[in-house]
């Protein structure tokens, strides 16, 4: 089957693979989220001219690799096409310490070297407190001012007495491994959305850890994630939020471009403070308050009453969440796009020649956007993000050629949960595609995981907002209106922050030219990637992670064929 656009033909055909291939990818949707445990076929070594009979592996272990999240919204019984999956063979006896290997091999991960960490917070820039993750193998300038799980869990930020881990994705035994000797047996909740049988595989990998807790967010509505991630830290000193886009796996904090919000420490308000102290001017406590007790889990009251009894005054931020459910009158805009539509309109100022401004998003998956730009894209979505006016749109998502020459190399593509499915059924939004080019970062070739709106100035040196969040480009994290337009429906659980520059006393922010190394006195703000972002070529195609790539090895000599 054969499907052509004005971005390259995609073909899909077991007939056509080369005989040399064999699966390079075992696509298991039901077993993504978790360190699950499963057998994989070997990846596969590309060769010029194979010989039918020689077949080069690479050799892995038996286990999982996980995987983020799909924001496609296609039931199950829309992938009946899909390539059939192969027999698992029984499986062998888990060691609970061991880690879930990347498709390269076991070998593939590297210990950072000690150099590689901050040893204090100098090179750190506290105005924005926006920060991407380090990243292996780019020069060490690039990573300077930027953060590892480490050193966010380490004693350089506070002592800590306990966290709650908000996440789509775990490996509990890694995540443990991150925090420090002396804060490593400190009680952890996790916060999840598991059903059933990886609700009790996730469990059950946590049981060689006594001072980990569990809290199961409600999913009621079909499709629903738990995607928000998001840490809680509750120190000797104080408090502190982070908002981030990393799952809790190894994979997430290596070689992908991340990004995170990492709040000040809220100081504890006096004995008898009301209960409206501490308040921020973005009603960040409120806020925040509101989207915890939106879990409706007596697991959170303790953090609930915790976060009230600190001061979040300092706040420069917006909370912009998602919480499951169908919302009408003055509830429609407490979540997903309605927020954020609510917040420009309120917080942002008119800015000369602003129908000029250009709005630009940048995810790393894609929903159902329906058959054409007017179901939601390009009507209530996009008049959320052009509250101001109604410029052109710019969607940033790794081409083909992005992930293949990318650090991880087509791996990377395992991130990039875009289906065949979906994209058949859109081929009119591709003309809004942008590939992934972040020379400003040093991460061109760090495939992105972080999610970020902004709108900026025609000359590309201005913002008139900036949001990082966990929701990618669909329905299900911002939400879609009904009946008339009197309800919006909401599927999953999504958080993020949003910069306006009227918090800040600014009437923009901005752009950084010079993102690294890291300054402290810097006034611009870190986006990660290029701006202006550039345009697909004739010849790009948007990544789509269920269809063979085997016309060229990636940077680690492989081809990648989900079977």
């Amino acid at each position: 089957m054969s499907q052509d656009s004005q971005h390259g033909k995609w073909t899909i055909s077991d007939k056509r693979k080369p005989d040399k291939i064999t699966t390079f990818f075992k696509q298991e949707p039901k077993l993504t989220r978790t360190a699950t445990h499963v057998n994989q076929t070997n990846p596969v070594k590309y060769e010029s001219n194979p010989s039918p009979s020689v077949k080069r592996k690479r050799e892995t272990e038996e286990a999982g690799w996980n995987l983020s999240s799909s924001d496609d919204e296609t039931p199950t019984s829309a992938l009946k096409n899909e390539p059939k999956k192969s027999k698992v063979s029984p499986k062998r006896k888990k060691t609970e310490d061991k880690r879930p290997p990347s498709p390269h091999g076991t070998s593939y991960y590297k210990e950072e070297p000690a150099d590689f960490f901050e040893t204090n917070l100098l090179s750190m820039n506290d105005m924005y407190r926006f920060y991407l993750n380090k990243v292996t193998g780019i020069p060490k300038k690039f990573n300077t001012g930027a953060l590892h799980i480490k050193e966010i869990l380490s004693p350089m930020f506070g002592t800590l007495k306990e966290s709650a881990q908000f996440n789509y994705c775990f490996d509990i035994p890694w995540m443990v491994e991150q925090y420090p000797p002396e804060f490593r047996d400190k009680p952890v909740i996790l916060v999840h959305g598991e059903k059933r049988e990886s609700k009790a595989r996730l469990i059950e990998h946590a049981k060689p850890y006594p001072h980990i807790c569990f809290c199961q967010a409600k999913l009621d509505i079909a499709f629903g994630t738990h995607h928000t991630k998001m840490m809680l830290l509750w120190y000797e000193e104080g408090f502190r939020v982070i908002i981030l886009t990393s799952n809790l796996i190894r994979a997430d904090w290596y070689q992908k471009t991340q990004g995170m919000w990492m709040s000040p420490l809220y100081p504890r308000l006096p004995e008898g403070s009301p209960e409206t102290a501490g308040e921020s001017p973005t009603n960040f406590k409120r806020d925040l308050l509101e989207y915890l007790e939106a879990y409706q889990a007596p697991e959170l009251a303790e953090w609930i009453d915790r976060i009230k009894q600190h001061d979040l005054s300092e706040t420069r931020v917006y909370l912009i969440g998602s919480t499951p459910g169908r919302y009408q009158g003055p509830a429609m805009e407490k979540w997903g796009h309605l927020r954020l539509r609510k917040l420009l309109s309120e917080h942002t100022k008119p800015v000369q020649n602003e129908e000029q401004w250009h709005v630009l998003g940048q995810f790393s998956s894609i929903g159902s956007m329906g058959l054409d730009k007017t179901k939601w894209l390009a009507a209530e979505f996009q008049r959320t993000l052009t509250t101001l006016g109604k410029p052109g749109k710019s969607l940033v998502y790794p081409s083909v050629e992005n992930v293949r020459t990318s650090l991880e190399g087509c791996p990377a593509g395992g991130s990039l949960p875009y289906s065949i499915q979906t994209a058949q059924k859109q081929l009119w939004l591709h003309s809004y595609f942008h590939g992934w080019h972040a020379d400003v970062t040093g991460r061109s070739n760090a495939m992105p995981h972080i999610k970020t709106y902004m709108r900026v100035s025609p000359d590309f040196t201005q913002l008139a907002w900036f949001l990082v969040t966990s929701a990618n480009l669909s329905k299900a994290a911002w939400g879609t209106l009904e009946k008339n337009n009197t309800q919006i429906m909401v599927r999953s659980y999504e958080l993020g922050v949003l910069y306006l520059p009227s918090a800040f006393n600014m009437s923009t922010f901005p752009v950084e030219k010079n993102v690294f190394p890291a300054s402290s006195s810097s006034k611009g703000f870190p986006v990660p990637f290029d701006l202006p972002p550039q345009r697909y070529s004739s010849k790009d195609q948007p990544w789509i992670w269920n269809i063979p790539y085997a016309q060229a090895p990636d940077t680690h000599g492989n081809v990648w064929v989900p079977s």
